[in-house]
């Protein structure tokens, strides 16, 4: 069985058995700047296709911006100050979307934010098993964004989300050391039951 990572073993206990993969991905904020190659980011937008969708109509969409590219400010000018401070030491943002309509009729799909949380979630346990640092956000101007990807009006911007190689919390903001460790999360019994909620 694949190990927990030190950080994690001190901060995250299971209370069932499951692939260490799970607790292993958190969201850091710590990154170096440098760049990820193509191949490895390519690979993350791979586990993000395989995900399960109503009608296989795979809804989820990634439109992204390397570090240094022509995009990179008009990204990073998305985020809120709060997130901005530390994101831009990332080495690729993306915007995730969802087309909110089938492919083969038109028709509104009413999962199709779920659907492209599932993609999501692929590519974020992606990138933990390559230890990468992979941290959605919702903190930045969702209409704008939708203007920087050229978005259809069927397409709804969902999250925002940084990739990038791990970096020393000692380079955070001294506001944001103290917290880049793994948290916890709710008791299963308090977020499955049977019967009635």
């Amino acid at each position: 069985m694949k190990r927990l990572r030190e950080e994690v073993e001190k901060n995250r206990e299971m209370e069932n058995e499951v692939d260490p993969l799970f607790l292993n991905r958190w969201s850091p904020r710590a990154m170096t700047g440098e760049k990820i190659d193509k191949e490895e980011l390519m690979s993350l937008f791979e586990a993000a296709r395989w995900a399960p969708s109503s009608y296989n109509n795979q809804s989820w969409r990634f439109v992204y911006a390397e570090r240094d590219s022509e995009y990179w400010e008009d990204y990073l000018d998305l985020l809120v100050d709060a997130n901005r401070r530390w994101a831009k030491e990332g080495s690729v943002l993306i915007v995730i979307l969802s087309k909110t309509t089938f492919d083969y009729n038109d028709e509104y799909s009413r999962t199709h934010s779920f659907d492209t949380g599932a993609a999501w979630e692929n590519l974020a346990l992606e990138g933990a098993r390559r230890g990468l640092v992979v941290h959605g956000m919702q903190g930045f101007d969702y209409e704008k964004a939708k203007e920087v990807v050229d978005a259809p009006e069927e397409f709804e911007v969902e999250a925002m989300a940084v990739v990038g190689v791990r970096g020393n919390k000692e380079e955070l903001p001294e506001d944001l050391k103290e917290s880049e460790e793994p948290n916890t999360r709710k008791p299963v019994e308090e977020i499955a039951r049977e019967g009635k909620l």
